[in-house]
């Protein structure tokens, strides 16, 4: 999958191109025991049976990354969620943001079918993960989603909640370092008010150092479901 990010340099803005051809979910990846117990009893009131292993790391087709700001599901049962993205290019980290938006009725059969079901927006922008690194804990994700025409937060959590890029890396490569042309979502929050679908969503990491945010903001349309 060819994909385009800008990134922000103190020479100014300049455009990567990458090929993204390995494609990795990282699943319940929280730091935090309890967290992750409260995000696996909030799918579990889906249906969603229990992890084998905490973190999991999902193959996901790398033709389901997408940059675009519609995109389309079967039936109306999907959600996002918002997690950074890190990706190597010529031997350097960088860092995004991107949805694993997920069929959640097809959770309560197969988790890594559900993923596979659904695209996997990511950002037009990211920055080189050096430069964050020493602050990692700093950063928030959050997003949003639209309900009855007002736009509401739906998560908001620390970087520090969860598991670090380094660390979910060396979890998936044994020790290694993130192959060239492959990428990684990096796990997610809770919900506010559970997780629910909504056709409109919003997603940002956000840098209380240097005040500045990857945002991107994609819509659903929901196919019909033919039996």
């Amino acid at each position: 999958m060819h994909i385009s990010f800008q990134i922000d340099t103190k020479q100014g803005p300049r455009r990567l191109d990458t090929d993204i051809h390995t494609l990795i979910v990282a699943g319940w990846a929280g730091r935090d025991h309890a967290a992750i117990e409260h995000h696996i009893e909030e799918l579990a009131a889906l249906g969603i049976s229990r992890p084998s292993a905490v973190p999991l790391y999902y193959r996901i087709a790398s033709n389901q990354l997408t940059q675009a700001r519609q995109v389309q599901v079967v039936g109306p049962d999907s959600s996002g969620e918002v997690e950074t993205f890190v990706f190597a290019v010529d031997g350097e980290l960088y860092v995004s943001i991107a949805s694993d938006h997920t069929d959640r009725k097809l959770e309560a059969h197969s988790v890594a079918l559900s993923k596979q079901a659904c695209v996997k927006p990511v950002a037009t922008g990211a920055w080189r993960l050096a430069e964050v690194a020493d602050y990692w804990d700093e950063l928030v994700i959050r997003s949003y989603i639209e309900e009855n025409g007002e736009q509401l937060l739906y998560q908001e959590g620390p970087l520090a909640s969860l598991r670090t890029p380094q660390d979910l890396i060396a979890g998936y490569t044994g020790g290694g370092m993130l192959p060239a042309g492959s990428g990684m979502t990096c796990g997610t929050v809770a919900a506010i008010g559970g997780i629910r679908p909504a056709q409109s969503f919003t997603m940002e990491l956000f840098d209380p150092r240097r005040q500045r945010s990857l945002r991107h903001h994609y819509q659903v349309e929901v196919l019909p479901e033919v039996a």
